[in-house]
This record gives C-alpha cells, structure tokens and sequence, in this order.
C-alpha cells in the first residue's frame, strides 16, 4: 500500500475565484497527469486536507479518477471538528459534497478549533501516515503551504520521506500541454 498526502495553496493564494476559471482547468490537468502516474506506480490512497484550493482540487481529481482506476481510495483528513464552520454556505456545502464523496474521513482533532498546535498534530498525523507527498508549491512564492513544506523537509533530515513540488515552472509546463493538447481538438470534458 502507498499512501500519498497531496496539499498546496488556497485557491485565494493562485486567484482562483471560480470553478471556470482557466487556471483552475491547467491546474486540474497538472494534478490528473502527476496523479495518474502515481496511481501506476502504485499509490492506492491518497490522503488530502478538506481547504480550499488545491486539497480540494486533488479530492475532486482523485474521485474522477477512481473511473478509471476503481483501486484508487481518496480520504480527507481534517484538522479539526467542524473544519470549514465559519466558511459561506457555498463553500461549506462543497467541502459537504467532498466528504459524502471520498472513501473516508476524519478529524484530526475531536475538539473544535481551539490553538495552532492542532495544526502542528494535524501536519505530524499526515506526515506519519502517508509514504510520500506532494506539494503544489514555489519555493519562491511563500504561502500556507509553506509550513507543510518545512515540517516535511525537517521530518526529511531523519526519515525517507519523497516530497514531490509542483512548482510554477511545472505548471506553466501544464499550461503549455494543456493548450497544445486543445488545439489539436483534444477534448477534456
């Protein structure tokens, strides 16, 4: 079994404001392509956070995928209880319609947001419970992300740990195939 925990930037942070949005769509493309590559070389689980942006994406792009590859499970794991509360009816409604969907989900913590260190637990549960992750992530561009990426570089030092970085170079290359692929009459719906 190979679990795989994917994150990455908040849809805010990439100014992704809409489901339609063209970034969202090279995005999706860049997650399905390194997802599938995964899934055959043998990752069965992927295990995601429930934020907006790229963890949600990563559920949504898991959960089509299980089409294709019906082996492949998706979990979502919260930080904790009622993670996503405060959001807006749209917002929580979709974070709803992910958890009914994937294969299974939890809370980190059973208690409600109380201190950063549910945070920190949370990250440690993740990265004690996966094989690998992979991050949509620029180095040079500092964002949320950026405290999964220390806590697994630091955990990194001491343990085998495969981080892969899906970074803006590897997304603009996503966005050079996905147009290509368009132009020849490729169709992604």
């Amino acid at each position: 079994m190979s679990r795989l925990w994917m994150s990455g930037y908040r849809s805010y942070e990439l100014n992704v404001f809409s489901d339609q949005d063209d970034k969202l769509k090279v995005i999706k493309y860049a997650l399905t392509s390194y997802l599938t590559e995964q899934i055959e070389d043998g990752v069965d689980w992927l295990i995601t956070g429930g934020q907006l942006g790229v963890e949600q994406w990563c559920a949504e792009v898991g959960l089509e995928l299980k089409k294709t590859y019906p082996e492949l499970k998706v979990a979502m794991m919260l930080p904790y209880a009622e993670f996503g509360g405060r959001w807006n009816e749209n917002n929580q409604a979709k974070l709803q319609a992910l958890l009914a969907s994937v294969d299974f989900h939890a809370a980190v913590s059973k208690q409600t947001y109380e201190n950063p260190q549910q945070l920190k637990n949370y990250q440690e549960f993740m990265i004690t419970h996966t094989d690998g992750a992979a991050l949509v992530y620029d180095p040079d561009n500092p964002g949320k992300p950026t405290y999964d990426y220390d806590i697994i570089q630091s955990f990194n030092e001491e343990h085998p740990y495969p981080l892969t970085v899906i970074d803006f170079d590897w997304l603009q290359e996503s966005a050079n195939e996905y147009a290509e692929k368009q132009n020849n009459g490729f169709n992604f719906e």
